[in-house]
């Protein structure tokens, strides 16, 4: 997987597009400054289902699942999410603004979604995160770090962080340890 700076866009083995008409474009002058790790799983914590693509595209079902008639009438994306096997799509160009972060604040500044990228894990709050998707966000996550600079490591936050009155993701199961000594190991050998 390889970002094109150019375009926004990751290709490569392992990424699939399926663009989503939840975005828009940047404040104009606006640089991207923060990295959001949220989860994500539909139905919850139900895996492989292809259901948060459907969402992303506001193509959801609601008569498929009671959950689903509670949220299809949302409008919102991120701009990737990684499958429990490691699988990575892109919905929204790392260059636009995707509809991830909702009502949010970091470093008191609101509207987190005019200055940040958001991945989705598939996963619960709850249940542990697999070895494929750290390897994948650890991947993902540095080429970020190369073509947005000012995403340091603590400028990457979970959407409970961002959003502590409404959002709990990515939860006590994901290991900020884990992920946060990958890049700090990466960065001691470049």
């Amino acid at each position: 997987m390889l970002l094109d700076r150019a375009t926004g866009w990751f290709h490569g083995t392992g990424i699939s597009r399926c663009p989503s008409p939840n975005y828009n474009a940047r404040p104009p002058g606006e640089t991207v400054s923060l990295l959001v790790i949220h989860n994500i799983s539909l139905p919850p914590a139900c895996f492989g289902t292809g259901k948060v693509q459907q969402f992303f595209q506001n193509t959801l079902n609601p008569d498929e699942h009671p959950y689903f008639a509670s949220i299809s009438h949302l409008t919102v994306s991120a701009h990737l999410f990684i499958e429990r096997d490691g699988g990575v799509t892109q919905f929204v160009s790392l260059h636009d603004r995707a509809w991830h972060a909702g009502v949010s604040s970091f470093e008191g500044r609101e509207g987190c979604n005019d200055f940040s990228i958001g991945i989705e894990l598939e996963g619960t709050d709850e249940l542990p995160y697999s070895d494929a998707q750290y390897a994948v966000l650890q991947r993902l996550t540095r080429q970020i770090q190369a073509a947005c600079p000012a995403i340091d490591v603590a400028r990457i936050q979970g959407h409970s962080d961002i959003a502590p009155q409404r959002k709990t993701d990515p939860g006590p199961a994901f290991d900020w340890s884990r992920y946060r000594q990958a890049l700090t190991d990466n960065e001691d050998n470049s």
